[in-house]
C-alpha cells in the first residue's frame, strides 16, 4: 500500500515461490515517484530471501529496500489487515463450492 496515496498494489498468483518473489515488485517500481526508493515490508516466508532474488535486489538497490517483520509478528504486517478486511467483505456470507470462487471473490473486492 502507498502510505501518501492509499493505493493498494497486489498480485494474484496460484504458487508462490522465489521466482514469483522477483516479479512482485516490477509494477511498483514503474509507478514509484521519481527521485524516491519504494520499500516493501515482507514476512521472513522463505522464498523472500531466496538466493535467485540477490542480483536482482543488488541491481535495484538504489531504489528499492526491502524490509522484514520479526518473526511471529503479523499485528505488524499491513497485509494482515487487507485480509481482515477481504474476509469480512467478500467472504462473508459466501457459498464456495471450491477455491476458484474464494480467489474470484476476493480478487473482485482487491479490484474495487
Amino acid at each position: 500500500m502507498a502510505l501518501r496515496t492509499g493505493e493498494f498494489a497486489h498480485s494474484l498468483s496460484m504458487v508462490f515461490n522465489a521466482a514469483e518473489s522477483k516479479k512482485f515488485p516490477r509494477p511498483m517500481l514503474r509507478h514509484r515517484s521519481p527521485g524516491r526508493k519504494t520499500a516493501i515490508v515482507l514476512d521472513n516466508a522463505r522464498h523472500h530471501h531466496a538466493k535467485m532474488l540477490k542480483p536482482f535486489l543488488q541491481q535495484r538497490a538504489e531504489v528499492l529496500e526491502l524490509l522484514f517483520l520479526p518473526p511471529y509478528s503479523p499485528h505488524l504486517a499491513p497485509i494482515e489487515r487487507a485480509w481482515k478486511l477481504a474476509r469480512r467483505f467478500a467472504t462473508r456470507n459466501l457459498y464456495s463450492n471450491g477455491l476458484q470462487t474464494l480467489v474470484d471473490a476476493v480478487s473482485s473486492r482487491f479490484e474495487a
